[in-house]
């Protein structure tokens, strides 16, 4: 049996969880939810390209970009649980056959500093898409009223 290291799957986590790595190192190539994780993260970026190529006003982009924020933000949450796992419990769901105070569920510097910068990239991922795409809509909602409230020539 393989030992699953929380420090780890941490850095997995934080490094590669919008492509379901994490997930791939812990329940092995088989686990079909660690193989939906690059829809979305695609679909962020195909929104990044299309901002890019037709520029701030297209509509779909404002849809998709958040996706990519999510995704990012769902994996630094990962991280976050995986690193504040205690000993014990991670042991007894990723390393069953090993003792409960088995080192590979131990917390070390290296998963502290997992835990901290998925706690600052995932902030910055998560509040940067909620405010382009609240933005957005509030520019769109804007545009809307100047076309109701403009008179109209018959």
């Amino acid at each position: 049996m393989k030992t699953k290291n929380k420090t780890i799957a941490a850095w997995l986590a934080l490094l590669g969880g919008s492509l379901g790595l994490h997930r791939f190192y812990l329940k092995g190539l088989g686990d079909w939810v660690g193989w939906l994780h690059p829809v979305p993260a695609a679909l962020g970026w195909w929104g990044v390209d299309r901002v890019l190529t037709y520029g701030q006003d297209d509509k779909l982009s404002w849809v998709l970009i958040p996706l990519l924020g999510a995704t990012v933000a769902a994996s630094c949450l990962m991280a976050i649980v995986y690193a504040l796992t205690d000993r014990e419990k991670w042991n007894r769901q990723f390393n069953a056959g090993l003792p409960q105070d088995s080192a590979s569920g131990a917390t070390h510097w290296l998963t502290i500093g997992a835990l901290v910068f998925s706690l600052l990239l995932g902030t910055i991922a998560f509040m940067g898409s909620l405010a382009f795409g609240v933005q957005r809509y509030f520019e769109y909602q804007i545009e809307e009223a100047r076309k109701i409230s403009q008179p109209q020539d018959d």
